[in-house]
């Protein structure tokens, strides 16, 4: 099935919601324990957050989960999980996904979505700034503590905090244009393609703990200084480089965390 016609909506029922649950656990392959549960799904349905499924057919091959928050009597969207099953990815899919949570949360007069996501992937990193529009300047050191998931190769679970200002002009010319407007860089971090078979095998593992730790201290200093990243730039090798700038739009809700 092509691409285009996968059907990306808002989930209906709870024979749904439950799909969403099996293809989060065969994605992430979490225990038990860590599993979103199917009643979170239902939850976030009820109280004004986000289930989008996308649907090949009948079956369910991606969905994105967002649950409401406020911040200085702001109401804001936190996108929690964006899954895409292995046969799907890089299709586009997931910036599909994200761009339906977008109209329907300024359908509701909602002007920014946050999710955290993981500095040491590549490709979800150039996701979410080159082909989003989110920018950076939050870093939660070990925010989930050491998960069950293989993906995470048993490292601290160190997240960056996208920050998705909807109507931003950044996002508003990205989407539009499919450019991102010019900055002045300031900085750049780093992320080598071997990260992933470096996470993967116990052997080489400390190997991608250094780089997480160097790039832990780089991103600390650089947010502290007023930076935030803007851009993200992937080689012909499969490294990945953080570009980062000063941001000079004035979107902020105040008591960032």
């Amino acid at each position: 099935m092509s691409a285009e016609a996968i059907v990306i909506r808002r989930c209906q029922g709870l024979d749904e919601l439950r799909a969403c649950v099996a293809l989060q656990k065969e994605i992430w392959n979490f225990s038990d324990a860590e599993l979103v549960p199917l009643r979170m799904f239902v939850v976030a349905e009820k109280v004004g957050g986000q289930v989008m499924g996308a649907f090949a057919g009948s079956e369910m091959v991606g969905f994105a989960l967002s649950v409401p928050g406020t911040r200085s009597g702001h109401i804001y969207l936190h996108s929690h999980m964006l899954a895409v099953a292995k046969e799907h990815r890089n299709s586009g899919l997931g910036r599909r996904l994200k761009l339906l949570q977008r109209e329907d949360a300024l359908s509701r007069g909602i002007e920014l979505i946050e999710w955290t996501f993981d500095p040491l992937e590549i490709k979800n990193a150039y996701l979410n700034i080159e082909k989003l529009g989110a920018i950076a300047r939050r870093y939660n050191i070990n925010q989930y503590g050491i998960t069950s998931s293989p993906l995470q190769g048993g490292l601290p679970s160190d997240r960056l905090i996208a920050e998705w200002w909807l109507r931003s002009q950044r996002v508003e010319m990205l989407l539009s244009t499919t450019k991102l407007l010019p900055f002045e860089q300031k900085a750049s971090i780093e992320v080598p393609a071997q990260i992933y078979a470096w996470k993967s095998a116990p052997e080489t593992r400390s190997e991608a703990q250094k780089v997480q730790e160097r790039n832990r201290g780089q991103f600390l200093r650089a947010f502290e200084g007023g930076l935030a990243v803007l851009g993200y730039e992937r080689d012909a090798a499969g490294d990945g480089k953080f570009l980062l700038g000063r941001w000079d739009e004035n979107w902020s809700y105040a008591s960032q965390e």
